[in-house]
């Protein structure tokens, strides 16, 4: 062998055992803050994912917004720069039928979220994969909303007349608010805390996790329990990218999701008794809300879902019906 066939044949070696030593990267990120249930989730999954995928390929992790916001990481989830994100409320503004799960106290308690997940949420997914691309391997929680602000206690929906309220990019929790008397505007999450700090915004509303662990105790006055929403969050794919991956590794992913999501539940029963506390704790008065009200005071949003979304009247009949 000659020296440059030497050459050839050592370059060749090295590429193809750092090759082989490299696992496939699959990054997975999320906006959820440290200590957040979106970030223990994630890095749940990941722990799993990754003891069963071996050398095969590697979850890496990206949260606190290093991807981006919520409509950066589905739009890089769609490019194939991301290969899993975890969104939630922003789910409604890429398809209207996930408008439902921002009507006003529809979800019970999660006995009630498992059952539509398993009867309701495969249609919708269906709907949502046939027109945009997206998939879903997983479900988890984002979890129920409270109202938090620097003005009032909220008692009833007069008391956010007025109020500056960050919301998600949803336009019926947008609808709901507005219809409320409050001023809701829509702002990503990792914006929250300064225009809080600052006067720009009032209040905002989010499960105790997300208050907790994004320090909003640290510059709002009042929190009121009010429920008024239950966000699942979804371990989102793009069948474009998703379906390159080898099936193997497909297949773990799914496996890990839905083992993940026991792990979950659970921590986000415990976290609503923990942060509760831990926002008391930084100063802030608490009080629950009259929901008795609220609910009177939503059939407004549920008639416009119901006129605007085609199917929507029939989501809402096949939800309410799995409570009972």
């Amino acid at each position: 062998m000659n020296k440059i066939s030497k050459f050839i044949a050592l370059v060749t070696s090295v590429i193809f055992i750092t090759s082989a030593s490299q696992a496939l990267e699959l990054k997975f990120g999320h906006v959820g803050k440290p200590g957040s249930l979106f970030a223990e989730s994630v890095e749940n999954f990941a722990k799993i994912a990754n003891a069963k995928l071996g050398s095969k390929a590697k979850v890496t992790v990206f949260g606190s917004s290093q991807l981006g916001n919520d409509k950066a990481g589905m739009q890089k989830l769609k490019l194939g720069t991301v290969d899993m994100w975890l969104p939630s409320s922003v789910m409604a503004s890429i398809h209207d039928e996930f408008g439902v799960f921002d009507m006003p106290f529809i979800i019970k308690d999660r006995n009630h979220m498992m059952k539509v997940e398993k009867s309701v949420l495969p249609k919708m997914a269906k709907n949502l994969e046939a027109k945009t691309g997206y998939q879903f391997i997983g479900v988890w929680e984002n979890g129920f909303r409270h109202i938090t602000n620097n003005v009032r206690p909220i008692n009833v929906p007069a008391d956010l007349k007025g109020i500056k309220l960050r919301t998600p990019k949803s336009k019926w929790r947008l609808k709901m608010f507005q219809s409320y008397g409050a001023n809701p505007t829509p702002m990503a999450f990792s914006e929250v805390f300064t225009a809080l700090k600052t006067g720009t915004m009032d209040g905002q509303e989010n499960p105790y996790a997300q208050i907790a662990s994004a320090k909003f105790q640290e510059v709002q006055k009042y929190l009121s329990i009010t429920s008024h929403v239950y966000t699942p969050a979804y371990v989102a794919v793009h069948k474009d990218h998703y379906s390159k991956l080898p099936a193997d590794v497909r297949k773990i992913l799914e496996a890990a999701a839905k083992e993940n999501q026991k792990f979950v539940y659970k921590r986000a029963a415990e976290l609503e008794k923990s942060l509760l506390g831990v926002i008391k704790k930084a100063g802030v008065k608490v009080n629950t809300a009259n929901n008795a009200a609220f609910v009177k005071a939503s059939k407004g949003v549920y008639d416009q879902f119901a006129s605007e979304v085609a199917t929507g009247a029939g989501l809402v009949k096949e939800i309410s019906a799995l409570a009972k």
